[in-house]
């Protein structure tokens, strides 16, 4: 059997400086910034670092979140956790179904219906709880999209 996840969409890695970060990447593995967004509802700015096409028309990237208010999903992590790798993401065709399959095998998700993520995907997450304590983001690139995304975590 086939698994639903085409690609891994994402690494999500929370900062404290984003431009700070960004030139990091930049300087020691050579990573551009393909995509940055503020994302007011969720209290984040980002950038996404495109590291390469895959086989199913997306691609993979490392996503650099920094928290722009204190009581974010992100800046509440981080106070607990540091910077660092906050969650991994899954590329698939259809967020809804794939999540309520999941959600069908006993693994909670965090939003009932899937929400917009960057650049227009659409995502879901699974409870870290359920999942070894990894956060699991479900993404669907917009149609015509290149993959990635992001929202609240």
């Amino acid at each position: 059997m086939s698994s639903p996840l085409t690609r891994i969409d994402h690494i999500g890695i929370a900062c404290r400086d984003l431009d700070e970060t960004v030139e990091f990447y930049r300087a020691t593995y050579g990573f551009e910034v393909f995509h940055t967004e503020t994302n007011e509802e969720q209290g984040v700015r980002e950038a996404m670092l495109k590291i390469n096409d895959t086989g199913d028309g997306g691609a993979s990237y490392l996503q650099l979140l920094e928290p722009i208010r204190e009581d974010s999903a992100i800046a509440k992590w981080m106070a607990k956790n540091g910077e660092g790798v906050h969650h991994i993401a899954f590329g698939t065709a259809d967020v809804v179904t794939v999540t309520d399959d999941i959600v069908g095998k006993g693994i909670r998700s965090l939003y009932e219906q899937p929400r917009r993520g960057s650049m227009g995907s659409t995502i879901n997450f699974l409870h870290p709880k359920d999942a070894h304590g990894v956060l699991v983001e479900l993404v669907q690139a917009a149609e015509g999209g290149d993959g990635g995304e992001h929202g609240e975590h």
